[in-house]
C-alpha cells in the first residue's frame, strides 16, 4: 500500500539516512555486537550528520524539527538497515523530550549543545529491581538535605546505563505532599554514582545495558528538571512518545520480516517445489501479508494523531501492545519458513527473532498496555 504520511523532504531524509547507515553502521554491526556496545565514535559521526536531536532549537545546534515523522523515518532505515543498538529511539524519541521539555534556560545551554554534538550521551533511569511496569512502586528515594538533594537507590535494565553521560533519574520523594516523584539529572563521574555490570541479554546484544546505583548521590537544585513532586505526571506524559517509537520500530521489523519470508520462500525449494507453492505456507503469508498491512494504516494514523497532539495514552498503550506481538507473530513465521537454518546466528532472521522478544516487554509490558487500554473503556 502506497503511504501517504510523508512529504518530499521526508523523502530525501530517508535517502540521506540510508545512506549513511549503509556506510557509517551496517559494516560494524557485527563488531558491536560482539563488544555488547556500540562505539561512541559512530554516534558522534551520527550527530555530524544532524541525525542526533534534531529537535532542539538551532541556537543549541540542532535543526529545530519537532515534525515526529522526521523521528519515524530515522527509527525506520534503523530497523530496515539491520542497524544495531538502540541509540536513536532511545535518545531522539523518549529521553531529549525530557530535556526540551523541562530544562529551564541555564540547563538547556548547559546540556543540550553537548547531546545535539554527540559528545554527551543520556540514559532515563526509571526500572528498578522487584518493581518493572509498576512505576508507582519505585523505592529510589530523594531526600532534602540543605540546598540540594540526596538521591539513594537502585535502577536496573538501563538502556545506554554504561555509555550515558547524563542519565535522568526518577526517584520519590518522601517529603513531598502525597509522596511525589521527582526527575534528577546524575552526571558520569559524581560521587556515589556507582554503575553495575553489563547486562548479558538474549537479544540486543550491542545495545549496552545496565544497573545503576546511586550512594547519597548529592543533586544540586541546578540538576533537577521541572518541578520536584511531578516527576511521574511528566513520566506519564512522555510515555505516549516512547511506545509510539516501539510501534514504529515493530511495523518496520514485521514489514522486513515480511519480505525475507518472501524471498525465500520462493527460492527455498522442498519435494520439487518452492516452499512457499505449498498451500499452508501460501496461506500462513497470505495472512501475514495482510495484517502487517492492517498495522501500517493503524500506525501510520497513530502518527498523525500524534504530530497533530491527539494521541492519547489508551491509544498508544494499543499501538504498542498490539503492533510488537505482530512483530514477534512475523518474525516467528519467518524463521519457522527458514527451518532449521532459521537457527543459526549467521541468517539475519535468527537476529532478529531474538531482538524482537524484548519489545513485549520494555516500555511497559503489554500485559500493562492491554490493562491501559481497557481501563480507557470504563471496565
Amino acid at each position: 500500500m502506497r503511504r501517504s504520511i510523508f512529504e518530499a523532504e521526508h523523502d530525501q531524509f530517508r535517502e540521506m539516512v540510508r545512506a549513511f547507515l549503509i556506510k557509517e553502521a551496517v559494516p560494524h554491526s557485527e563488531a558491536w555486537e560482539t563488544a555488547g556496545i556500540v562505539d561512541r565514535d559512530f554516534w558522534k559521526a551520527a550527530a555530524s550528520q544532524g541525525l542526533v536531536g534534531f529537535a532542539a532549537s538551532e541556537a543549541h545546534g540542532g535543526a529545530g524539527q519537532a515534525d515526529f515523522r522526521f523521528n519515524v523515518v530515522l527509527d525506520e532505515e534503523v530497523v530496515r538497515t539491520g542497524t544495531v543498538g538502540d541509540g536513536f529511539s532511545l535518545t531522539n524519541d523518549i529521553v531529549l523530550p525530557y530535556f526540551l521539555e523541562l530544562s529551564d534556560e541555564e540547563q538547556a545551554d548547559r546540556w543540550i549543545p553537548g547531546i545535539v554534538d554527540g559528545s554527551s550521551a543520556i540514559a532515563i533511569a526509571m526500572s528498578e529491581p522487584g518493581t518493572g511496569s509498576d512505576l508507582r512502586a519505585m523505592t529510589t528515594t530523594a531526600r532534602r538535605d540543605g540546598d540540594s538533594w540526596l538521591l539513594t537507590g537502585a535502577k536496573t535494565f538501563i538502556t545506554n546505563g554504561l555509555q550515558a553521560d547524563l542519565v535522568i533519574v526518577c526517584a520519590r520523594i518522601p517529603d513531598s505532599d502525597g509522596g511525589g516523584f521527582g526527575l534528577f539529572v546524575v552526571e558520569g563521574g559524581q560521587d556515589g554514582f556507582e554503575r553495575g555490570r553489563k547486562l548479558e541479554k538474549i537479544g540486543r546484544k550491542a545495545q549496552d545495558t545496565a544497573e545503576l546505583f546511586f550512594h547519597d548521590v548529592r543533586v544540586a537544585d541546578a540538576n533537577v528538571l521541572g518541578e520536584p513532586g511531578k516527576g511521574l505526571r511528566y513520566m506519564m506524559a512522555n510515555l505516549s512518545q516512547e511506545r509510539l517509537s516501539m510501534a514504529i520500530t515493530a511495523v518496520a521489523s514485521a514489514e522486513h520480516a515480511l519480505s525475507i519470508a518472501l524471498e525465500y520462500s520462493k527460492e527455498r525449494k522442498a519435494f520439487g517445489q518452492a516452499i512457499g507453492s505449498f498451500q499452508a505456507n501460501r496461506f500462513t503469508l497470505a495472512e501475514l501479508s495482510t495484517k502487517v498491512q492492517i498495522a501500517r494504516v493503524y500506525l501510520d494514523h497513530c502518527v498523525r494523531s500524534h504530530c497533530a497532539g491527539e494521541l492519547s495514552a489508551a491509544d498508544a498503550a494499543g499501538a504498542k501492545f498490539w503492533t510488537t506481538e505482530l512483530e514477534f507473530e512475523a518474525l516467528d513465521t519467518c524463521l519457522q519458513l527458514h527451518g532449521g537454518y532459521g537457527y543459526i546466528e549467521e541468517y539475519e532472521v535468527a537476529r532478529r527473532w531474538r531482538d524482537c522478544r524484548v519489545q513485549r516487554i520494555y516500555g511497559g509490558t503489554n500485559e500493562i498496555m492491554r490493562e491501559i487500554v481497557g481501563r480507557s473503556l470504563g471496565l
